[in-house]
C-alpha cells in the first residue's frame, strides 16, 4: 500500500477536531497486518489525537478525530446520547423505493465479528431513504440511530436489499458485463467487479463543537464509489 498523505485526507480542522475522509482498505485502529492505520497517522499530525468512533476497514468516508482529551469527552457524550448525525450512502441490489423507512431490529454480534437480527440482541435502529434508482440497483441514504456492529449492512440484508459487494451478508459483486449489453472482455482476462469492496460510504457527519456550534462535514465519494454510481447512471 502506498504511503498515505494524511494532510490530503483532512476535510475539516479546528483547534479541537479533525474530520477526515477515510480511504477504503485502511484500518481505523492498530492492525497487525498493516504498516499504517488512521490512529497512527493522526498521532503524527497531533500527538494527543484520539478517534471518536471507527469505520470498518473497507468503508470510506467521514471519521472524527479529537485533538485533545476534552474534545474527545465532548463527542463521546454526544455519541452516547445519540446526538451525532451520521449519513451513509450505499448501493444496494434491486429497485428500492424507501421513504424514510425505519428498521427497528435488535442485532446480535458473534465472537467472530458477524452480526445478525435476533430478539436476544441489542436494540438497533436505522432509517433508509432512496436517493436514486437504476435499472436493477438503488442508491440509498442510511441514517443509523444506534451504532451496532455492521448495523447498516445487516438491516439492508434484512430488507432483502443487500449492499453490492457485501458477500458476508448476501450481497453480490457488480460487474460491468451485467450492465453493458455490448461488453467485450479481452481474451484470457478475468473480469473484476466495478467495486471490489462493500459499496458503503460514510457521506456526512454532524456534531457539536466545544464552543456549542454545530459542525457538519460531507465527504466526497472515493474513486471506486464514484465510478460505480457513474456506471449505474450511464446504463440506467
Amino acid at each position: 500500500m502506498k504511503k498515505i498523505d494524511f494532510q490530503k485526507l483532512i476535510l475539516f480542522e479546528n483547534e479541537d477536531y479533525l474530520v477526515i475522509n477515510k480511504p477504503p482498505y485502511l484500518s481505523s485502529l492498530d492492525d497487525r497486518h498493516e504498516a499504517q492505520n488512521i490512529l497512527d497517522l493522526a498521532k503524527m499530525h497531533t500527538a494527543d489525537a484520539q478517534l471518536c468512533h471507527r469505520l470498518d476497514k473497507e468503508t470510506s468516508g467521514c471519521l472524527v478525530i479529537a485533538k485533545n482529551p476534552e474534545a474527545y469527552r465532548h463527542t463521546a457524550i454526544q455519541f452516547e446520547n445519540r446526538k451525532v448525525d451520521k449519513i451513509y450512502h450505499a448501493v444496494v441490489e434491486g429497485i428500492r423505493e424507501y421513504e424514510r423507512l425505519m428498521v427497528d431490529r435488535n442485532l446480535l454480534a458473534s465472537a467472530k465479528g458477524v452480526a445478525k437480527v435476533s430478539k436476544e440482541g441489542k436494540p438497533a435502529q436505522t432509517v433508509f431513504h432512496t436517493i436514486q434508482t437504476y435499472r436493477a440497483h438503488s442508491l440509498i441514504e442510511c441514517k443509523p440511530i444506534t451504532g451496532r456492529l455492521h448495523q447498516i449492512r445487516v438491516h439492508l440484508a434484512y430488507l432483502q436489499s443487500p449492499i453490492c459487494g457485501d458477500e458476508l451478508y448476501g450481497g453480490k459483486h457488480l460487474y460491468l458485463s451485467s450492465l453493458k449489453r455490448r461488453f467485450n472482455l479481452k481474451k484470457e482476462t478475468e473480469e473484476l467487479p466495478i467495486m471490489q469492496r462493500v459499496s458503503l460510504h460514510a457521506f456526512s457527519i454532524g456534531f457539536e463543537g466545544l464552543d456549542g456550534k454545530r459542525i457538519t462535514v460531507n465527504a466526497p465519494y472515493p474513486k471506486d464509489f464514484q465510478v460505480l454510481v457513474h456506471q449505474l447512471e450511464k446504463t440506467a
